[in-house]
């Protein structure tokens, strides 16, 4: 299904705007509501959210995790957080540690009820042997070549297996066997036995076991033979009582299928849903690229703050409301889009715009000399801590005779409409005068590297230009990393003109400024701390790297959409 154009903030309704809540119930909702008017279930709503252990979460898990805790919090019902773990090849107990510390991070609650498809290994096997004795399953011996050629085509039917008659007797002494470690990886598998016909692929007598000698994170050596996921996740659903098992669109062909096992066993029948996955505009989803982005060292790992992983975001400076908001503000669709990554960014902006407290820094230092103030004079300047919030108080900042200021807000030969520092010019530092540019400062080479001015605190003098500063004396010198968006385009996904996502990188998508210069407020500053840097945009105090009285500061987000901006759409 092809994707629609992405969609812009400025394109969203009024009630995204205002990060409150569509009058409409979502289709998943409507679905839920008329069940529990009929009294299926009993009423009840039981969620889950079933990733494999095989990588870290990114951006698009957490839509699904904000809809099936969402859904099962709205409703007073349950919600499960499930390992499909299933190919022991390919999963970790990093990742399964992981994943549960950014559910939860992200709101999720799940009490007792943390399972794992490899706790119901033994009963998916009984249900196995049941579906052989019923004549629903055989033991194939085509390899995976062979299986793939008998297949078929969406235009043309499958062709029996040569062993789709085995009698039962046989299928079962087959499996028994497998189990018992007698075969070689890939030499047999057990199948569902459904159509060949069937217009739909996944019904061609599909895949439920195959032998896999395997280490398995939980179960150790105990199996060498592995449910599929088509298999396990059906019933695993059906074990824990799951009421509606809500998934992406790429599960809307497999649902007949998970219906099938379900009724063929006799179970509990969860009702599957599926809903649009999140598509976002600059990066990429696929576990593969991003796993390759890592492996090949394009980015420093899982948690680099330019990944759309959750453990990327949330190093970054990325808060669990900011991106639950923009999930809620997404809604819950049948259809895919791609959403623009302006969306994201606006929401994280709304959030720590309320909760972090202001401060100043210089990223790129002029010196300043305000040349009526005495050498080792020390003025005092009260500063709020928010300025729509009192009761988080104020902070005092010095101001000395020799200050910085940003190298962008002073031009020497300024345009008419250039209202920051120039020759001559007035400017207002932020909370504490007026400055008036006396004498400009240069080295041999011709290059600014001082400015002389007056300092002036009558603060009724009427100036159209506030900079913020921070004193030369007693500014904070540290790490600042201004981390923008990881590739440079839409779509990096687009393969055309022979190009894959790695021609699409942004060269500038992180640039470390290695001394920058902040208000001596912030040496005080926690790891995980974040704060808006007045003019400059908001900044968290990484949570691995900052030292105590030198915090490394990452730029969550700038102050406005500058991608937009240059587009030409803000």
């Amino acid at each position: 299904m092809a994707a629609a154009d992405a969609s812009s903030p400025d394109d969203r309704p009024e009630n995204a705007k205002s990060g409150g809540r569509a009058a409409s119930r979502n289709f998943i909702q409507q679905i839920i509501d008329a069940d529990r008017a009929a009294g299926k279930n009993g009423g009840r709503v039981h969620t889950r959210f079933p990733p494999e252990p095989n990588g870290y979460l990114h951006i698009g898990h957490a839509k699904s995790i904000c809809l099936n805790f969402g859904l099962a919090n709205e409703y007073g019902g349950k919600f499960n957080l499930r390992f499909d773990d299933t190919n022991p090849v390919k999963e970790e107990q990093e990742y399964v540690d992981a994943i549960i510390d950014d559910v939860h991070w992200l709101g999720g609650e799940w009490d007792d009820r943390l399972f794992h498809a490899s706790d119901y290994f033994e009963q998916l096997y009984d249900w196995a042997v049941q579906l052989i004795k019923a004549g629903k399953a055989y033991v194939c011996d085509l390899n995976a070549e062979e299986m793939r050629a008998h297949r078929g085509t969406l235009t043309e039917p499958g062709k029996n297996s040569p062993h789709r008659d085995r009698s039962v007797k046989e299928n079962l002494e087959l499996l028994e066997q497998m189990r018992a470690g007698k075969f070689p990886d890939g030499s047999r598998t057990l199948r569902a036995k459904i159509d060949m016909a069937s217009p739909n692929l996944n019904m061609r007598d599909p895949v439920m076991y195959r032998i896999k000698h395997a280490h398995h994170q939980r179960t150790g050596d105990a199996w060498c033979i592995y449910p599929s996921y088509d298999y396990t996740h059906g019933q695993s659903d059906s074990i824990e009582g799951i009421t509606h098992s809500i998934c992406t669109l790429e599960f809307e062909n497999h649902r007949p299928l998970y219906d099938w096992f379900c009724r063929e066993l006799g179970i509990h029948h969860p009702q599957q849903i599926e809903f649009a996955r999140l598509n976002l505009t600059y990066t990429v989803m696929s576990k593969r690229k991003l796993l390759e982005l890592v492996r090949d060292k394009h980015v420093a790992g899982w948690d680099d703050p330019r990944m759309p992983t959750i453990r990327g975001l949330r190093r970054r400076g990325y808060t669990a409301e900011s991106i639950r908001a923009f999930c809620e503000r997404i809604g819950v669709a049948k259809f895919n889009s791609t959403i623009d990554m302006g969306w994201l960014e606006d929401a994280v902006r709304e959030d720590l715009n309320e909760r972090a407290p202001r401060a100043m820094a210089v990223l790129r230092p002029l010196k300043v000399v305000l040349t009526n103030l005495k050498a080792g004079e020390t003025r005092t300047v009260e500063a709020p801590n928010h300025p729509q919030k009192p009761e988080l108080g104020v902070r005092k900042v010095p101001l000395t005779r020799e200050i910085y200021i940003e190298q962008d807000d002073f031009m020497e030969d300024a345009p008419k409409k250039f209202f920051r520092l120039k020759p001559g010019g007035d400017v207002r530092l932020r909370g504490a005068g007026i400055i008036t540019c006396d004498e400009v400062v240069k080295d041999a080479a011709g290059a600014v590297t001082e400015l002389h001015c007056t300092f002036d605190d009558d603060h009724s003098r009427k100036v159209k230009g506030t900079i913020h500063w921070v004193s030369a004396e007693h500014a904070l010198s540290t790490e600042v990393r201004l981390y923008d968006r990881l590739f440079n385009v839409p779509n990096p996904d687009d393969a055309s003109e022979g190009k894959t996502f790695l021609d699409h990188l942004n060269p500038d998508s992180i640039e470390v400024v290695a001394d920058a210069k902040l208000e001596p407020s912030l040496a005080n500053a926690e790891p995980g701390s974040r704060y808006q840097f007045e003019r400059v945009g908001y900044f968290y105090a990484d949570p691995l790297d900052s030292q105590p009285g030198r915090p490394v500061l990452n730029r969550t987000v700038t102050l406005r959409d500058s991608w937009a901006k240059a587009a030409g759409t803000a």
